[in-house]
């Protein structure tokens, strides 16, 4: 026997079948946004002023975070640098499609010249290679759970984006976006901090390893990724009208605290940062419906903020 069910009927059939599945529909994770606003003051760090760069430029202040425990030497070498004004006056001399953004000397470049390359001061002209270094279990260490295709760990260390093996007890710098690399010449002792690049586009994590990374822009990305892209090999601007002037560099120690930036980092140790990269990794809202679960060490921005009145008032 064959049953109709009445209009009415046929929509409360419908209903209970639907209400079920709608109410098994998985809540939206929280965004970055809504996970700082809700951090505690701890899980934030002031970056030491001693580590601290200023390169302005035409268009605005460049912020630049040294890594001393990963590049010791070459971070002593561009504060000696910084010291004697040696960026003062330079250009941005190469910016390269999804790669680099380098700084330096022009006259230093292969067609520049060599009669006219800025003196060094008392910076060291050559460095030993420091593209590794032994795993220290006193750093702090927040790991990734999705593996890697260049590492066998990867995580977070300090505000940087970090690489481990344990097989043979090294750990180094990832060239994430907004790294900051060491520029050399093929002899691994020829990168002292007088020509830096910033990784504006792809991870070029085949680096990894094989140049020495300084440290991270937190603040003024734009001002580098943004520039016109050369149209000399690897990106090199071919005239000089071209460059964009580095007006100065400064380290935020040798600045009165009232010029100094107001800037906070959220500690990558942090519970809030781990709820952070679980949300990025997991992310689902009305757009995202589908989570990866997984993501890459150089997907996840490491948060920046201007320290709060109330923190400042303390």
């Amino acid at each position: 026997m064959r049953v109709r069910l009445l209009p009415a009927v046929l929509a409360t059939a419908i209903g209970l079948f639907v209400l079920p599945v709608a109410a098994d529909t998985p809540k939206s994770t929280p965004t970055a946004k809504e996970l700082i606003a809700k951090s505690k003051p701890d899980e934030w760090r002031t970056p030491d002023p001693a580590n601290l760069l200023y390169m302005q430029l035409p268009q605005g202040r460049v912020v630049i975070e040294l890594a001393p425990d990963f590049t010791p030497l070459h971070a002593q070498n561009i504060r000696t640098l910084v010291h004697e004004h040696y960026f003062d006056g330079l250009a941005i001399i190469r910016v390269q499609d999804n790669f680099v953004t380098q700084w330096g000397d022009p006259n230093d470049d292969d067609s520049g010249d060599k009669s006219k390359i800025k003196p060094l001061g008392t910076a060291k002209p050559k460095l030993p290679p420091e593209y590794t270094r032994t795993i220290d279990p006193k750093l702090p260490w927040t790991p990734l759970p999705d593996g890697d295709v260049y590492a066998p760990q990867v995580g977070f260390t300090e505000g940087f984006p970090a690489a481990r093996d344990p097989a043979n007890g090294k750990e180094w710098l990832t060239h994430c976006y907004g790294m900051v690399g060491v520029a050399r010449d093929i002899p691994p002792d020829s990168g002292n901090g007088n020509s830096l690049y910033v990784v504006i586009g792809q991870a070029p994590r085949g680096l990894d390893r094989n140049l020495a990374i300084a440290g991270r822009v937190i603040e003024g990305m734009p001002y580098l990724s943004g520039l016109p892209r050369g149209t000399g090999a690897l990106g090199f601007y071919t005239q000089a009208a071209q460059r964009t002037p580095i007006i100065s560099v400064r380290l935020a120690s040798d600045l009165p605290p009232a010029e100094r930036e107001k800037l906070q980092v959220l500690r990558t140790d942090s519970a809030t940062f781990a709820a952070i990269v679980d949300a990025k990794r997991n992310r689902r809202d009305a757009f995202y419906t589908l989570p990866a679960g997984k993501i890459d060490v150089c997907n996840i921005d490491i948060p920046v903020r201007t320290e709060p009145a109330s923190a400042t008032n303390h």
